[in-house]
């Protein structure tokens, strides 16, 4: 049977050093929930704790209100998804299957009629007398999935299931892991690095960076509404300008950058803003404009063709140094912007997105203000020496040269 699992706060350490820092995490029962971020932020060392495989160094772990946190991996009865498979090559496929329920001391009969029903569910019912070394990779990681969910644990955890698949095999599998943990109402826990794994596959997602969680919410609220100045860069807000109100009215403020950049921000679109804010916006919330004006001076340079799109670098014309990428359309569509590892830059921009503002507490957890959407148009010469800024749609609509 399912339970909810709770994480208090955990901390731990590899020796003397500090990998999770006072991490809690609350999955519901027959949710699925993902740990994502890059490598060395924690999210494997917390799925460990969780199996039972480290223990933290303090906090607690319950499943189901049964306290977890000193009992040895063996007794806690949960479900592992590996991300190398960790089949016996020597058993084949029903035998492996069937494996956790022979060591649970599930009769003869039984035990292969539920292995045998699992594989039907699985797709594999055809492939139960093959040997592992037989089966391609997706074949083989849907036997893992199958010997984890056979036993009816009340945990399921996966680690990078599918970091070794194709591009195409990953997306599909995704699709029947969601499905089998949604029929059977599991509560699970899957770690990835992969952004659109994690957002497709989750009830919610908890990105994590240096042992912390950052922000723990529903995938379309991290997408839209990051908490943070990390996050949002994490979910794809390239832009982050600090910026101060220099003058209000009615309708809303002009804030000014660092360097004199200005950006009139209407109180409709964003809200009430802060005196010390962070603009944050995602490539193609911002647009480029011929000539003089309120924004960014920016000089755009040599474009290169990806097939769907133009790569073009961009450079602060007050800071030659910094530079970003962004991408143009083929003729008639928008221009758009891809951004480099500038932080705090202003880049060209095509499409139309959602772009925020929050107090200038960059990891504070404070909600972002309310949402804007730029509607952004097509570029001219790519040699040309613009401004960024937010506004209405370039007139010029020259597709690029």
């Amino acid at each position: 049977m399912t339970q909810p699992l709770s994480v208090r706060n955990v901390t731990a350490h590899y020796g003397t050093t500090k990998v999770l820092e006072n991490l809690s995490l609350d999955v519901g029962e027959g949710e699925l929930v993902s740990l994502l971020g890059a490598s060395g932020c924690g999210k494997t060392t917390t799925l460990r704790l969780i199996a039972g495989f480290l223990e933290p160094t303090s906090g607690t772990i319950t499943l189901g209100g049964r306290d977890l946190t000193r009992l040895p991996a063996y007794k806690r009865d949960i479900g592992l998804v590996f991300q190398n498979y960790a089949l016996f090559p020597h058993l084949t496929v029903l035998e492996n299957v069937a494996f956790g329920l022979k060591q649970r001391g599930v009769a003869g009969a039984e035990r292969e009629k539920r292995a045998r029903g699992m594989l039907e569910r699985v797709g594999l019912a055809p492939l139960a007398d093959r040997l592992p070394g037989a089966l391609s990779g997706g074949q083989r990681q849907r036997v893992a999935l199958a010997r984890a969910l056979v036993i009816e644990p009340p945990l399921l955890m996966f680690d990078e299931p599918l970091s070794n698949l194709d591009a195409k095999l990953r997306i599909d599998m995704r699709v029947e892991i969601r499905q089998l943990q949604r029929a059977n109402r599991t509560t699970a826990v899957y770690v990835t690095h992969d952004q659109e794994e994690a957002f497709s596959i989750s009830d919610r997602v908890a990105i994590m960076n240096a042992g912390r969680i950052m922000q723990f919410d529903t995938p379309e609220t991290l997408y839209q509404r990051p908490a943070n100045a990390f996050v949002a860069r994490f979910v794809g807000f390239e832009n982050l300008i600090s910026m101060k109100v220099i003058a209000r009215d009615g309708a809303g403020v002009t804030a000014e950058a660092a360097g004199g950049a200005k950006l009139t921000l209407s109180r409709e679109r964003f809200g009430e803003i802060p005196d010390s804010f962070v603009f944050a916006s995602r490539a193609d919330g911002l647009k480029v404009m011929a000539g003089a004006g309120e924004g960014m001076p920016a000089t755009t340079g040599l474009r290169t063709y990806l097939g769907r799109a133009y790569r073009v670098p961009v450079r602060d014309s007050r800071r030659p140094d910094r530079r970003e990428w962004c991408s143009v359309g083929t003729a008639g569509a928008r221009l758009g912007c891809d951004a480099g590892a500038g932080a705090g830059s202003v880049l060209c921009a095509g499409g139309g997105s959602l772009g925020w503002t929050w107090p200038e507490t960059p990891l504070s957890g404070l909600p972002a203000i309310s949402p804007s959407r730029e509607e952004i148009g097509s570029s001219g010469d790519p040699a040309l020496s613009a401004r960024l800024a937010i506004g209405e749609s370039l007139r010029d609509s020259r597709s690029p040269p």
